[in-house]
């Protein structure tokens, strides 16, 4: 995942990152948060008289003000964006009590000035300004995820309840109760995820299950008084509530952007429910009719995944006697020898191999690889540039997986995006839109194909097509199945921001989107008491997920645009683009943008198309969608 070194206010400077099934990967992108005091612009005379006209005289304002004014905002946003990045770096990787003191101050900071001066930028909202300028002081408003209102008070309590809740997750553990009196082991949410995707005791998987969740319930009322916060942040900066002002960052009307990810999610939801109801039946041959039922919904701790988003743990259960996957990508890292290091290094080869810089040698000197023995730490991955310039680095607890090994090659594509947009400007150090920085490594992770393997040495020989039902029925439990979690997670939100969910239901609502998006069920009976939104990372961490929706299907259509550049002429999942400088170059191209220009000219720029297009994946699959169709002939689909 990308991610900024901020957690309440992530702008657009420091990280970058992407989710993936274990909740261990995000990428850290730089801060759009604030100071404490109104620290005036007044180092600059003609900037300080900028101010005191938006103040006093508002309608003189020009053109020629609204361009002195972002050139010192961004300078100012930049320099604290830095102080905040490392500030919530030791937060994630030094988790006390003074860490989060630390990253508290730095947010508080940062947000109160990009309250301020998103305040100010609204100012020239009826000035007559070129197109560029008006982008930009758009940007400036829309910067903070949670935006505090201009008062001291409240911008340090909502970065105070930002670190106290990524504290809490981070440091969350389930400690089952010792039998014989004798004192038991405390899980670790990465030991759980390793069991979780293992095990095939439903009496195990339910306990972990259970267990874990019991880290969200004193979050609920932090939670609640953070949305109150930044509600009337939101309202300040004109929208109506936060939900508006998160759809609002699309460079199209709140409503359409919500409405096209409704469209896109219904060209894509047939392969859904039609994965859904062979992986259903699996598991019910597997378990019987008492822990799963023939029809109707799928518990949610037996999909090999904590928060039931992918699925692609229970492969060995999903796939037929006679369906031999291609390979064991985890047996292929393990045999390798190589070590969590070495597969950071297979991972920028891939990049250097389009045309990308090597990483400067300070990314191997300050990234964090394993997860220490000495300290609590947050592991869920990301990808970080603290200074918006060459600080990169990535911070994982890095297994020796193949799931692991596809998540290093999603972060890397944070790094080297951060990396090749960092001559823009402050405010367009960013992807095109959030789900272009998620789309850029995972389409890297698309061409991990057979023939990539076998180009870096960890396969002898590229399997027949006959395999390939079993790889993209591994493809589509990932990347299909992830796709209705990554669509409710903000409509969840949006429906709590615009307080059509009341804090009294929260978790009603949330399993009412699970059941009706997912077709999944909670194992055991679950009530107000409990806090499940708060059991996954991005709701605590406060990072938009309508990205990883987005990111799942622009990788496709980015990944057949860039294999068509190769010249590749076969089925889109035996494409690679490894060591292609064609597709490289197109690649580079597009990323240099950066947030400069609105993201159809993005998209425009890579594969041709103006609009987001869920039809690649559908070409992708479409020989599973085939296979799975006979398959479920004669069963009792949906729920």
């Amino acid at each position: 995942m990308k991610k900024l070194a901020l957690v309440v206010a992530v702008a657009a400077l420091a990280a970058a990152g992407c989710d993936k099934g274990n909740d261990e990967s995000e990428a850290q992108q730089g801060p759009v948060s604030a100071s404490t005091e109104n620290v005036a612009y007044a180092a600059d005379n003609t900037v300080a008289g900028t101010v005191a006209r938006a103040e006093n005289v508002a309608d003189s304002l020009d053109a020629e003000d609204a361009k002195a004014f972002l050139q010192s905002a961004q300078e100012r946003l930049e320099k604290m964006a830095e102080e905040v990045s490392h500030a919530s770096w030791l937060a994630s990787t030094y988790i006390n009590v003074d860490s989060q003191y630390t990253e508290a101050l730095a947010v508080e900071r940062y947000t109160s000035l990009a309250v301020e001066l998103a305040q100010e930028a609204a100012k020239f909202d009826d000035v007559e300004l070129d197109p560029e300028t008006r982008r930009m002081l758009t940007m400036l408003k829309q910067g903070l995820v949670f935006p505090a209102p201009n008062d001291p008070k409240l911008t340090a309590e909502l970065a105070q309840i930002g670190s106290k809740m990524q504290g809490m997750y981070g440091a969350g553990k389930y400690c089952p109760e010792a039998s014989n009196g004798e004192e038991g082991k405390c899980y670790t949410l990465t030991e759980m995820g390793q069991l979780m995707a293992n095990s095939r005791d439903p009496k195990l998987l339910k306990d972990l299950w259970v267990g874990w969740r019991k880290v969200a319930p004193p979050m609920k009322p932090l939670y609640d008084r953070q949305v109150e916060i930044g509600n009337a942040g939101a309202r300040e900066l004109g929208y109506d509530n936060l939900s508006v002002m998160w759809r609002s960052k699309y460079d199209m009307e709140p409503d359409a952007f919500a409405a096209d990810m409704d469209a896109q999610w219904n060209k894509v939801k047939p392969l859904y429910e039609a994965l859904h109801c062979h992986v259903r039946a699996k598991l019910n041959e597997r378990y019987g009719d008492e822990v799963v039922p023939p029809n109707g919904k799928i518990p949610a701790h037996l999909l090999g995944n904590m928060w039931a988003q992918e699925w692609g743990n229970i492969y060995d259960i999903v796939k037929d006697d006679d369906m031999e996957a291609p390979y064991d990508l985890t047996q292929l890292v393990v045999d390798s020898g190589m070590s969590e290091q070495d597969m950071v290094k297979v991972g920028e080869k891939f990049f250097t191999s389009l045309g990308f810089k090597p990483l400067p040698e300070t990314f191997w000197e300050r990234s964090q690889f394993v997860q220490p023995r000495d300290r609590d730490v947050v592991c869920h991955a990301s990808a970080w540039n603290l200074d918006g310039k060459d600080d990169l680095r990535i911070k994982m607890c890095i297994n020796k997986t193949g799931e692991d090994l596809i998540t290093v090659h999603h972060e890397l594509g944070h790094n080297f995006y951060q990396r090749i947009y960092n001559q823009q400007p402050f405010l367009y150090k960013e992807g095109a839109n959030d789900g272009f920085h998620e789309a850029v490594g995972d389409t890297i992770a698309l061409s991990i194909t057979p023939k990539y393997l076998k180009e870096i040495g960890l396969m002898d020989e590229i399997p027949g097509e006959d395999k390939d039902i079993g790889y993209l029925m591994q493809q589509a439990l990932d990347k299909i199945a992830f796709l209705p979690f990554g669509l409710l997670v903000d409509k969840w939100r949006w429906q709590v921001f615009n307080g059509e969910v009341k804090p009294g239901d929260y978790n009603k609502a949330w399993w009412k989107l699970r059941e009706d998006y997912q077709g999944i069920q909670a194992p055991v009976a679950r009530s107000e008491a409990n806090f499940d939104p708060g059991a996954k990372y991005h709701i605590p961490g406060n990072t938009p997920y309508a990205r990883y929706f987005l990111a799942r299907i622009q990788q496709f259509q980015f990944h057949r645009a860039l294999c068509e550049a190769a010249g590749e002429t076969g089925p889109l999942h035996r494409c690679s683009i490894f060591k292609n400088e064609a597709a490289g170059k197109k690649l580079r191209d597009m990323l240099a943008m950066g947030a400069s220009k609105p993201w159809p000219d993005a998209m425009e720029a890579l594969t041709g198309q103006r609009e987001l297009d869920a039809s690649a994946i559908v070409d992708y699959f479409q020989p599973l969608m085939v296979y799975l169709q006979e398959q479920n002939e004669g069963r009792d689909c949906g729920w």
